[in-house]
């Protein structure tokens, strides 16, 4: 995980939001990357199981958005306003 300070300087509660947040990271990767694979192969058996390993990616990477809503006030008041909005994009920014 980067760091950009010296561990000792760093509380718990700060590290543990990096952590979840450089998951969350990984595990967009790794959605990205079986696209490429599942776009890339021939094989329809392989994109089958290919396809499902990134939907587990997708539950993954929801759980620690949650985890992360719960712990990152100003994250969770972000999310309420602009997630599941029928607005345009362009009307949910400041």
């Amino acid at each position: 995980m980067p760091s950009y300070e010296s561990e000792e300087l760093v509380d718990e509660k700060t590290r543990d939001l990096s952590r979840a947040r450089q998951s969350l990271i990984e595990e967009l990767q790794a959605m990205m990357w079986y696209d490429e694979r599942i776009s890339a192969t021939k094989d329809e058996k392989l994109k089958g199981v290919l396809a499902h390993n990134r939907d587990d990616e997708k539950e993954h990477a929801s759980l620690l958005l949650e985890w992360l809503r719960r712990n990152d006030a100003p994250l969770d008041k972000e999310l309420h306003e602009i997630l599941f909005k029928d607005k345009e994009l362009s009307g949910l920014w400041d």
